[in-house]
């Protein structure tokens, strides 16, 4: 009976990380892709001429879009993990007594304003890029 709840939480570890794994490799992956080729335009005497409007190098603008991904990355992750516990917890209050169903639902609500900060927080990072 104690293998099942050991057996989960090593499925449930070994997805996040084959997640966070993914995630990282495709990140790069797109990044790299995206900021190589704008760069290897504008470098080329050869090719068309590209007018760079942004004052900022490549190499700023690579570590601004990281931190906006990981703002709101992190903001989501923490926003579900938030809900998952408050809700389970207020989903078991409102099973014993059904008329405090609203004020469950505001904790619910409180919990998904993570990710609203989150989000706000790679705009105003992405406003500066």
């Amino acid at each position: 009976m104690d293998d099942a709840p050991k057996k989960l939480k090593s499925n449930i570890r070994s997805t996040v990380i084959v997640l966070f794994v993914m995630l990282t490799i495709v990140g790069t992956w797109f990044c790299s892709t995206a900021l190589g080729s704008a760069a290897a335009d504008v470098n080329d005497p050869n090719g068309p001429k590209v007018t760079v409007t942004a004052p900022t190098s490549p190499e700023v603008m690579k570590y601004g879009l990281i931190a906006a991904a990981v703002a709101f990355g992190l903001g989501a992750i923490g926003a579900g993990f938030a809900i998952s516990h408050v809700g389970a917890a207020a989903m078991g209050a409102v099973a014993e007594k059904p008329e405090i169903a609203g004020q469950a639902l505001i904790f619910v609500a409180l919990a998904e304003g993570i990710v609203v900060f989150g989000f706000i927080t790679a705009l105003m990072i992405l406003g500066k890029v």
